[in-house]
């Protein structure tokens, strides 16, 4: 069995947790949390450490916490030439500290507490500086998923951007557009199979392709309309700017 240590307690350290319950290939050593109340639903109580001093060697380490702190908990980790990586889809493999071993581990999905995931067709993007490391994080990804890539951290930062645009950013736009509805007395229920089916479409064809609506028909008249009727400067301008771009085709403005 590989052993991993899991170093973290939010959303993406307790989808790994869950991702690794009952595998094969894989055993979890130990997970660190500062609180050990905030995972004694998912982990034994004994592999769970609050002083990074007590975490022992591994097969591999994975560091799941934000962006802002990979660097510093790289550093508290209490011994040298350990395989460590981090989770995140911006920060370069060289934010962690070169006394171990480094690499990436980076499953391309939005997680949320209490939403269940298959993690099967999670894509994961790895990194490491050494073939041999990479083989192991390749077994490791294999072993609870069928999608899995070689991505470096340029490559891995474009690929977090586009995923801005296409979750984020799209999660947002339905949260307007659930204001607009509510504003309205409407349900946004009523939007969930418009919503389903604009996904599905790219599953066969290019965004480019799949795109509809008044932007793209040049629809001057209902464009205005829908401009006269938003009150929020706010949803104003977001309304002008995607409809530039959708126009455009997402060229410079």
């Amino acid at each position: 069995m590989i052993q991993i240590t899991i170093i973290g307690s939010g959303n993406v350290a307790q989808h790994l947790i869950k991702a690794f319950d009952g595998s094969k290939t894989v055993e979890i050593k130990q997970v660190f949390s500062r609180k050990k109340e905030t995972l004694l639903n998912l982990v034994d109580y004994e592999k769970i450490v609050t002083d990074y001093n007590d975490i022992q060697p591994a097969d591999l380490h994975i560091i799941a916490v934000s962006d802002n702190a990979i660097s510093e908990v790289s550093e508290q980790l209490p011994f040298n030439n350990q395989f460590v990586v981090h989770t995140s889809g911006t920060s370069s493999i060289e934010l962690l500290n070169p006394k171990n071993r480094r690499g990436v581990f980076y499953p391309l999905q939005t997680f949320s507490k209490n939403k269940a995931i298959d993690y099967s067709i999670i894509p994961f993007c790895l990194e490491a500086e050494n073939t041999a490391d990479f083989k192991l994080l390749e077994s490791i990804a294999k072993s609870i998923s069928t999608t899995v890539h070689s991505v470096n951290s340029e490559q891995r930062k474009a690929l977090h951007v586009a995923a801005v645009f296409v979750s984020n950013f799209t999660n947002h736009l339905y949260y307007l557009g659930q204001e607009v509805c509510e504003e309205n007395q409407l349900p946004f229920a009523i939007l969930r199979p418009l919503i389903q089916e604009t996904a599905d479409k790219i599953n066969t064809l290019n965004p480019i392709d799949a795109q509809t609506g008044p932007a793209i028909r040049h629809d001057s008249n209902t464009i205005e309309v829908h401009m006269a009727f938003l009150q929020d400067e706010n949803k104003k301008n977001i309304y002008k700017i995607l409809t530039q771009s959708i126009q455009h085709n997402g060229k410079k403005l």
